[in-house]
């Protein structure tokens, strides 16, 4: 494993803005993409936080992605709306995109806001950790380049395409389910060949269809859809939800940001919100999330050493820990980081 090093979150902040800064991001979008690459580093979401710097800035001098996008909000009725984010960072775009579904559904108890011209956004936690503070209940997604065959195929056309489903919880901490429709994120695969270490068996197949558990060999092939048929088709689902409904990219038209870093990648979002104080009141709404709450911790486990979570519980653990004791980074992608700055 490679060396790590612990750093305060707001020196991981301060470098993160660093990094974006020498390629000509605004203030204000630093910030947005820092939040959303850090949060998932406090998470321990390592293959979705500043390891990420590095290839956004990349695409951003090679001309793939646009450090000054101009991301528009079309409002086309109370509770619905498009964001084009002009081939910005995602996470520029995925913010905006969020906060206006936020207005909308504080307005009216529930909002639809599609993005398209957009790019990799990152972890959808930190997104949901937002609206489930301010009350909300959230469904999310984004579709991703071609890495899967469609079940059945014998050539990538889906991505992995992750889906959160996310709703408050009084006094922490929020049901959050954020999950690809892989059997593992490519960028667990992508962390593996950094470090040199093999991948469970299961989590991909070569170029030629054969299982292996060498990384290098997992990135030149395909990833494995949870649940077979399952994941497959649940993919093709967010694919017409992210990306057909908001006029985005889709299925192949949809560029990789690791073999096409010059081209934008057209991928799509969405974010439904819904007030669930709007549907059964706020306080009756609190009680009933924490019974839910209640039954899934008082449930036996079957390793006592290993007691019931909630969905996404871990993740902010780790986050309140890293509020306190800082993050752990390897060592060799921290000195990254700084060059980056630099």
């Amino acid at each position: 494993m490679a060396e790590t090093t612990t750093v305060t979150v707001e020196r991981l902040q301060q470098l993160s803005t660093a990094a974006l800064a020498t390629v000509g991001v605004p203030d204000e979008d630093a910030a947005a993409v820092t939040r959303v690459l850090v949060e998932a580093d406090m998470m321990g979401l390592a293959t979705h936080g500043v390891i990420r710097l590095t290839p956004y800035t990349t695409r951003i001098r090679m001309g793939g992605v646009k450090a000054k996008p101009r991301v528009t909000v079309d409002q086309r009725a109370p509770s619905l709306a498009v964001v084009d984010g002009d081939n910005g960072l995602g996470p520029v775009i995925g913010t905006r995109a969020l906060k206006a579904a936020m207005a909308m559904a504080a307005a009216t108890g529930i909002a639809y806001v599609g993005c398209r011209n957009s790019n990799h956004f990152g972890a959808m936690m930190p997104y949901a950790l937002t609206a489930c503070d301010a009350g909300f209940v959230m469904i999310a997604a984004t579709n991703a380049g071609p890495t899967m065959p469609p079940w059945g195929g014998a050539e990538a056309r889906i991505g992995n395409n992750p889906l959160c489903v996310a709703a408050p919880m009084p006094g922490g901490p929020h049901f959050i389910l954020d999950m690809a429709m892989s059997v593992a994120a490519r960028g667990k695969i992508r962390i593996a060949e950094r470090n040199k270490t093999p991948i469970p068996e299961g989590w991909a197949v070569d170029k030629d269809g054969r299982p292996t558990t060498d990384p290098v060999a997992a990135m030149r092939g395909f990833l494995v859809p949870f649940g077979g048929h399952k994941g497959s088709g649940l993919s093709l689902a967010v694919d017409i939800l992210a990306g057909v409904v908001t006029g985005a990219g889709f299925l192949t038209g949809i560029a990789s940001w690791t073999e096409q870093p010059k081209e934008p990648q057209r991928a799509g979002h969405f974010f439904l919100l819904i007030d669930p104080a709007r549907l059964t009141g706020a306080g009756a709404f609190a009680e009933s999330m924490a019974r839910f709450r209640e039954i899934i911790h008082s449930t036996r486990a079957a390793d006592p050493a290993a007691p019931v979570l909630i969905p996404g519980q871990r993740e902010q653990e780790r986050r309140r820990a890293a509020l306190e004791s800082g993050v752990a980074v390897p060592a060799d992608l921290l000195a990254e980081v700084e060059a980056l700055g630099r």
